[in-house]
């Protein structure tokens, strides 16, 4: 299997998808072959994460989605209600296909929503994180309540043999004492390296490219996919 990352988030809304974008455009700046995979898309349309990701790397071959369904829910639950028969094999091999493609040097999955999130059948979202065994950065928020969440994720991730590359906090502005001190705090509660991505002008989405890439100071995702 080729190298790559996987995008976890501590919940939905977090950024996922703008990292996403800035590690996969960052990495094909860099001359690594980079693709995003999402496993599954809700809430489309008009969510398509994938498709923010191709806009953001000004190519639509850098991007690729393997289930979208229109209710915004976990994906188990949207598949029943569309009567979608939304396979976890499927998905976890649809995966694997793109990050084994010879012609692809790292993929980048993004997950949906937290990592207890209803995946397919019985399985959760930590569960392909586990089975794609890609070394995961998480995805949090920057303020008052991300202490427990993140590291909870990352205690879950841990307790599932993944490693954790680094974690980002989002639209970062130290507007508070509590977002001024989470990512020292963090760092403490959890051992991981944690960058600060500033609220970003994602009018254009290849914003998020060089967002990223100036906020991660010496971390790079290069580095990541071959630690």
């Amino acid at each position: 299997m080729t190298r790559g990352l996987f995008v976890a988030g501590t919940d939905t809304g977090v950024g996922k998808t703008v990292v996403t974008a800035g590690l996969t455009g960052w990495l094909r700046d860099a001359g690594v072959e980079a693709h995003a995979v999402k496993p599954a898309q809700t809430g489309y349309p008009p969510d398509d994460d994938a498709a923010f990701v191709a806009d953001a790397c000004g190519d639509a071959d850098a991007a690729t989605c393997l289930e979208r369904l229109e209710p915004p829910l976990a994906p188990r639950v949207a598949a029943e209600r569309e009567d979608v028969d939304l396979s976890y094999d499927a998905v976890r091999e649809g995966c694997e296909r793109v990050l084994s493609d010879p012609a692809v040097d790292a993929g980048i999955v993004e997950g949906i929503g937290g990592l207890r999130v209803p995946l397919a059948g019985e399985r959760e979202v930590i569960d392909l994180v586990a089975d794609l065994g890609l070394p995961t950065v998480v995805v949090a928020r920057s303020g008052l309540g991300t202490l427990n969440h993140t590291a909870l994720t990352v205690e879950a991730l841990e307790r599932r043999g993944v490693d954790v590359a680094a974690i980002f906090l989002n639209e970062y502005e130290g507007a508070s004492v509590a977002e001024r001190t989470n990512p020292a705090e963090i760092e403490r509660m959890t051992g991981v390296r944690v960058e600060t991505v500033p609220p970003l002008d994602l009018s254009d989405p290849s914003g998020a490219i060089d967002g990223l890439r100036d906020a991660a100071g010496e971390w790079s995702p290069v580095d990541a996919i071959e630690d």
